[in-house]
């Protein structure tokens, strides 16, 4: 699933290059337009009773972005299991990666108690198994050979 974000003249720092920092809002961003896409907003999620804090955060920086640069965001399911979802990032001006990225979280109930979200919210899980199964089947097709 791709999520387009614009750079913003704000997120710059004073060398003109899009700070650090922004690359994490910019990974929610993607995230929650993903889920909402899916039907499974946050919104909806907390209706539900259950919350999904993030646990964990990787990035690797591999080439600036300045403003007014449009980053392509393409986010999938990297790893879910009972307790625990890992999403990936990957953010490309045009052709070129700028940055790779994870974000991990748990599931929790209102009391902050963890979750089986397979039990709890089956038809959430099925959208994020779903998720990570069409990206496995893009990355088979990317790689296979006739």
């Amino acid at each position: 699933m791709i999520y387009k974000h614009k750079v913003q003249y704000y997120e710059t720092d004073k060398q003109g290059i899009t700070h650090h920092s922004n690359y994490v809002r910019i990974m929610e961003e993607a995230r929650v337009y993903a889920m909402e896409q899916m039907g499974f907003g946050y919104e909806r999620m907390e209706a539900e009773g259950f919350y999904s804090p993030v646990i964990g955060i990787t990035c690797d920086y591999k080439r600036p972005t300045t403003f007014p640069d449009v980053i392509d965001v393409n986010i999938h399911v990297a790893e879910i299991s009972k307790l625990k979802c890992r999403f990936a990032y990957r953010m490309c001006v045009g052709d070129k990666v700028v940055c790779t990225a994870t974000s991990q979280h748990c599931f929790l109930d209102r009391n902050g108690r963890p979750v089986v979200i397979e039990d709890h919210f089956p038809q959430f899980y099925h959208a994020l198994t779903e998720m990570q199964n069409k990206e496995q089947e893009s990355n088979d097709k990317k790689h296979h050979v006739s």
